[in-house]
């Protein structure tokens, strides 16, 4: 039986690579820790959107061309809702806000976020299985030169344009790790720990701020490695380095490997990066990392997989 490999992620360009994991392993060995701090209640419905775009990834129902919602939506509601003058700025589609309508009843009902997000993966047949950081509540807000914003605010309505001075993530510092996410990364079992090529700090900054959790990635005694999210100097979604510029914190590869740095073993970059200088005792590797088929996620999910267990074996 394959060993268990845990991914930290957030949505599109993380659930690419957890796709790809999930084809090259046996499926129930992989366990997602999915960012909740974009987490926000809209139209009175509980939103989840990096645990909705893990979820309708790893079904086969992810929309190809954005890389979020669901294939073939319509969007009757939204049309109907512009016309009484309702709030658009974000969109639900109409096969869309069934998720949200279940979550948000099954929340109403006394279950956990935990609890729902297990069952929606049962039910739509997926092995993996995909845990929120947390039950309790952390949000991710920005203070930017247009004031305080929440993440939402930030990323949808105003896309990405205010200048980001700092972030927080309220919540993050007195909420619970599931049992579940620390029973994963403390297994005797564990093959590799996967950051994946997520905004470093929209997505998997918010996990890495659950002290629990920071501090058994520090413990664990498996292989760290992360994907960069950038090539070139550019981020291949988001406003990764836009937001790097603006903290003061450079735009490469070399600077995303920084700030994960005393958690690493690997950091694995693409080609046209390879001469870059990461920061001592990270082993670098280097390979195409630009996903943009499903034999693509394959591959550089077997890249990751290769040098954790040459890490491991050196270690052995």
């Amino acid at each position: 039986m394959t060993a268990a490999v845990v991914a930290l992620s957030g949505g599109v360009g993380g659930a690419k690579l957890a796709l790809g994991l999930a084809r090259v392993l046996e499926e129930a060995q992989l366990t997602v820790i999915v960012n909740t701090g974009d987490d926000f209640n809209h139209l009175g419905l509980a939103i989840s959107p990096d645990l909705d775009t893990l979820v309708y990834t790893l079904a086969g129902l992810a929309d190809p061309v954005q890389g979020w919602g669901r294939r073939d939506e319509t969007w009757t509601f939204m049309s109907a809702l512009e016309q009484l003058g309702g709030e658009t700025w974000f969109r639900l589609g109409d096969a869309d806000l069934a998720m949200h309508v279940e979550r948000t009843q099954r929340l109403a009902a006394g279950e956990t976020l935990s609890a729902v997000t297990d069952r929606l993966r049962r039910q739509l047949g997926i092995a993996a299985r995909i845990l929120p950081m947390s039950d309790d509540p952390v949000r991710t807000r920005l203070e930017t030169d247009a004031g305080w914003l929440d993440f939402q605010d930030y990323f949808v309505r105003r896309r990405c344009a205010p200048r980001v001075r700092r972030l927080a993530f309220l919540g993050a510092d007195t909420a619970r790790p599931l049992p579940a996410v620390m029973t994963a990364l403390s297994s005797e079992d564990l093959r590799a720990v996967v950051i994946c090529p997520s905004n470093p700090f929209l997505s998997i900054e918010p996990i890495l701020a659950i002290p629990a959790i920071r501090a058994a990635l520090s413990d664990c005694r498996a292989p760290v490695i992360a994907v960069s999210p950038v090539i070139g100097g550019q981020a291949v979604r988001g406003p990764t380095t836009k937001i790097m510029r603006e903290l003061g914190l450079g735009s490469g590869a070399a600077d995303v490997a920084r700030g994960y740095a005393d958690l690493l073993d690997v950091f694995v970059m693409d080609e046209i990066d390879a001469a870059t200088v990461v920061p001592a005792g990270v082993e670098v590797v280097s390979a195409p990392i630009l996903m943009t088929s499903l034999e693509d996620r394959e591959r550089l999910a077997g890249v990751v997989l290769a040098a954790a267990d040459r890490v491991a074996a050196r270690q052995n």
